[in-house]
């Protein structure tokens, strides 16, 4: 499944990084700042589109020869990004689009917690 997980803030601050153990940490991280750079490049070109009726799920953003990576945006400019396995050939298109689906929804729960402050990172196991 997911070795990494990163949601990034409006302005580009990371809220939430989670990742597998017995990874490399630093690799991953290199991997989603790659993604962010994807997500900003496909967010500029469509922000120039009248009516600005883009797609929610971005897709696949990289592959490298271990890992992709995928990218999701919300209308309030949250982005999440989730590394796989080159290996985990189970995945499909329509299930990494529901996991995305169900993050946000999970993160549009925490967000609606009145103890919670916009802006701070998620601290969750």
């Amino acid at each position: 499944m997911a070795v990494s997980l990163t949601i990034i803030g409006k302005e580009n601050s990371p809220l939430y990084i989670w990742m597998d153990e017995g990874r490399d940490s630093l690799q991953l991280q290199y991997l989603a700042h790659t993604g962010l750079d994807v997500i900003q490049e496909k967010i500029s070109v469509g922000q120039k589109l009248p009516g600005d009726s883009r797609e929610l799920y971005l897709g696949l953003l990289y592959a490298s020869e271990e890992y992709k990576i995928y990218g999701y945006t919300t209308n309030s400019k949250i982005k999440f990004i989730v590394i796989t396995d080159v290996t985990n050939a189970a995945l499909r298109d329509n299930e990494i689009r529901m996991m995305f689906r169900h993050l946000h929804s999970i993160y549009s729960t925490v967000v609606c917690n009145p103890f919670y402050v916009p802006g701070e990172k998620i601290s969750s196991q």
